[in-house]
């Protein structure tokens, strides 16, 4: 019976893939920074740690408590929408740290095991801002992109020890508390001189067309974590998927 370790898992994507793998029979190590019986209660193959992707402690204790690790899905991060202009650099690097960094440190840390038995597969969770260029979203879309370069590399050199890389990208889903993620990073990243740019583009987004929802990304994460061929990229969503093929990146 295979184990997978997912990071995020409170609420969103994380919970759904959770509730996925759990479903079709894994071992699941479901992973929060502050873990919630309410939210997803321990039992037979479920098990909850804290974990913060940010600490370097928290991430050696996780995953030493983990145990043997076929799937790791690095899905925990935060949004933040605004005008770059306005936005901190602390904000910027608060993105970095967990979207990108946190990606990173996750993946390093079970990457001597994976190797070692020559078997596993990383599953990085971006987005579809990946795919086209977004407004508003500049700082939110480096941290992303810079981990669509990391895992492309990454997928090379692990190839050679039977280990797989793979990209989820998700599309757009209003459902999925991306702004309640951002806590109260956002306040003030569009001021007043932006407002005739940003205000129709925000209330686009609270009329979206086709969306994403988190069991649409279960899924893929779910395919992807099956999947023994070369391909890297896993659009999450119809309109991710429409975005990746009128971009030709489907592969």
């Amino acid at each position: 019976m295979r184990t997978v370790l997912i990071t995020g898992c409170s609420s969103g994507y994380g919970l759904a893939t959770a509730r996925r793998f759990h479903g079709e029979g894994w071992n699941v190590v479901a992973t929060m920074r502050r873990p919630r019986a309410d939210v997803l209660a321990p039992g037979e193959r479920m098990r909850v740690l804290a974990l913060d992707v940010t600490d370097p402690a928290s991430i050696a204790s996780a995953v030493a408590a983990a145990g043997p690790i076929d799937v790791l899905v690095n899905n925990a991060g935060i949004g933040a929408i605004g005008a770059f202009e306005a936005t901190p650099m602390t904000l910027t690097r608060e993105l970095f740290e967990t979207n990108t960094f946190g990606v990173m440190a996750m993946t390093q840390a079970v990457l001597p095991g994976m190797r070692s038995r020559r078997s596993g597969v990383v599953i990085n969770v971006t987005s579809s801002v990946t795919l086209t260029a977004m407004p508003l979203a500049a700082a939110y879309t480096a941290s992303k992109m810079a981990v669509e370069g990391f895992t492309a590399s990454l997928a090379l050199e692990l190839g050679f020890f039977g280990v797989r890389a793979k990209l989820v990208e998700p599309g757009y889903g209003p459902s999925t508390n991306f702004a309640s993620n951002g806590g109260g990073r956002m306040e003030g990243v569009i001021p007043d001189v932006y407002r005739p740019f940003a205000d129709p583009i925000l209330a686009a987004f609270g009329e979206p067309g086709a969306v994403t929802t988190a069991e649409d990304v279960a899924d893929v994460v779910f395919l992807a974590a099956n999947d023994s061929s070369e391909q890297l990229r896993f659009p999450a969503g119809a309109d991710a998927v429409a975005l990746a093929q009128s971009h030709g990146v489907m592969a």
